[in-house]
């Protein structure tokens, strides 16, 4: 495949270019989190413990910006935020169900058990 450009950066292949769309540490765990459900920010917090507020901050705005999920403010005090999937983002879950399997056959192989 040539080479492709998009936003101003070179890409190589279209594994390349999704992975750059939902790839990270991050973008993956919050759309597996809402594929069910529609959550505000503090649950996807206290889902993410380890995410810190700028970053969960940050990951939402890039899904958002890019189509995958939406994000509702309803106006109440205190504000209420709501975040769903959108069709783009339900289209990626079952591409991170199957990475997921594929991680979890991985731990496996390599002896690697599963902290809860």
């Amino acid at each position: 495949m040539p080479d492709f450009v998009y936003d101003k950066k070179v890409y190589y292949n279209p594994v390349e270019f999704a992975m750059d769309r939902i790839g990270g540490t991050w973008k993956m765990p919050i759309l597996w989190r809402l594929r069910e459900k529609t959550l505000r920010y503090s649950d996807l917090k206290k889902e993410l413990p380890h995410i810190t507020h700028k970053m969960l901050s940050s990951v939402l705005r890039s899904l958002e910006r890019e189509g995958f999920i939406t994000r509702t403010v309803h106006p109440v005090v205190p504000p209420k935020v709501e975040y769903a999937l959108t069709a783009r983002g339900k289209k990626a879950i079952p591409i991170i169900e199957a990475i997921r399997k594929y991680g979890a056959g991985l731990m496996k192989e390599f002896g690697v058990k599963e902290q809860r």
